[in-house]
């Protein structure tokens, strides 16, 4: 039973110590995000109550904006999604922040906090399906 007890708290010793970050390792939290398009479908479909069909969806290029202290990237984008009963819902707005070049958070975008962002069409998120009609 000791042994047992002796190879666990090993294991988890080993575990614990390959999950610290030793020195010289810092991030750069403004990375650029590379694949934000994707990123930012996955992660948007993944929180709406019905991804499919989405209409009058743009978007805005990463920029570096303020967030609290700190400034990061992030993706302002608009959309019309359906709710759980396939009802149009109106214009949504929300707005992606990013560190270190990949989705921190996803969030709805307060009044004015996309004021002024240079939005585009997006027809990859109004093309994006779940169903199995569209595979």
């Amino acid at each position: 039973m000791r042994k047992l007890a002796f190879g666990s708290l090993t294991v988890a010793a080993i575990a614990l110590g390959a999950c610290s970050s030793g020195p010289g390792t810092a991030v750069d939290p403004n990375v650029f995000p590379t694949d934000w398009q994707n990123e930012t479908i996955t992660t948007l479909t993944g929180s709406l109550d019905d991804p499919n069909s989405i209409r009058q969806a743009s978007v805005a290029d990463p920029v570096l904006k303020q967030a609290g202290t700190e400034q990061r990237y992030a993706v302002c984008m608009r959309f019309d999604a359906r709710d759980d009963n396939r009802q149009y819902i109106g214009l949504q707005e929300r707005v992606a922040y990013f560190y270190a070049g990949h989705i921190n958070q996803l969030i709805k975008a307060d009044a004015g906090q996309c004021a002024g962002a240079p939005y585009r069409p997006w027809p990859e998120l109004e093309k994006f399906c779940l169903a199995k009609k569209c595979t």
